[in-house]
């Protein structure tokens, strides 16, 4: 579902005079329908860029980068635009959502996206926000509004609202109380089961070792110390 190859990635410090600045180099991972892949690494080690190439916010150098089959390094922002509605999930760690949009559409607003029918989008949203524990006299309000917590829930609910084959995770447990947390390790554990490929950053440790069937560090992958 997921497969990289050879992929490279470089930055152009503009202010520097154009400085080419090589981040990663030869990073090849490979995963499964139903595995979920922890990316490790020291800071800086260029967790959070391989998950941005996978996602297509930045352009690989060279390489391929195959998600459900298609290339994301050579696609279109039209096919871009698609993957990320039909395949490919991604939960950051922060919230953002148009101002003054009510929280349960913002959870409904993946499925809403695909034409699903609407009160049939809001009852799946409504139950995602009930599980993490959003009470739901907030569902009417934006989530602009809420704690940090709250809106790391949010967040959470709108990444599971659709069934996603695959799914990309940047600390979903972060932050949040043992009940939460569980809930989150639980719709993790629920996705593997129906088959979806699971990249993620995991520095809880204990939920890393709980959902994830395997490691990468994403050391390996810095250009001078790649294997």
């Amino acid at each position: 579902m997921i497969e990289l190859s050879d992929v490279s990635k470089s930055f152009t410090l503009h202010n520097q005079g154009g400085a080419v600045l090589p981040v990663m180099e030869g990073a090849a991972l490979k995963v499964a329908p139903g595995e979920c892949v922890a990316l490790t690494g020291a800071s800086g080690a260029g967790k959070s860029t391989l998950m941005r190439v996978i996602y297509g916010n930045y352009l690989a150098a060279s390489g391929r980068v195959l998600v459900g089959g298609l290339d994301v390094a050579q696609a279109e922002p039209r096919q871009i635009l698609a993957l990320r509605r039909e395949t490919l999930g991604y939960v950051s760690q922060f919230l953002r959502v148009v101002p003054r949009v009510p929280t349960l559409d913002v959870v409904a607003e993946p499925l809403l996206a695909l034409g699903r029918d609407r009160a049939a989008s809001l009852d799946k949203a409504g139950a995602l926000l009930r599980r993490l524990n959003i009470p739901e006299r907030l569902w009417g309000l934006s989530p602009t509004t809420f704690s940090g917590g709250e809106q790391q829930r949010v967040n959470i609910a709108r990444g599971f609202a659709h069934d996603y084959p695959a799914l990309l995770l940047d600390e979903p447990t972060a932050s949040l109380d043992v009940q939460n947390r569980e809930t989150v390790l639980a719709l993790i554990e629920e996705a593997k089961a129906r088959g979806a490929a699971i990249i993620g950053i995991f520095h809880d440790t204990g939920a890393r070792n709980q959902v994830c069937d395997r490691e990468i560090d994403v050391s390996g992958f810095t250009p001078g110390q790649a294997a």
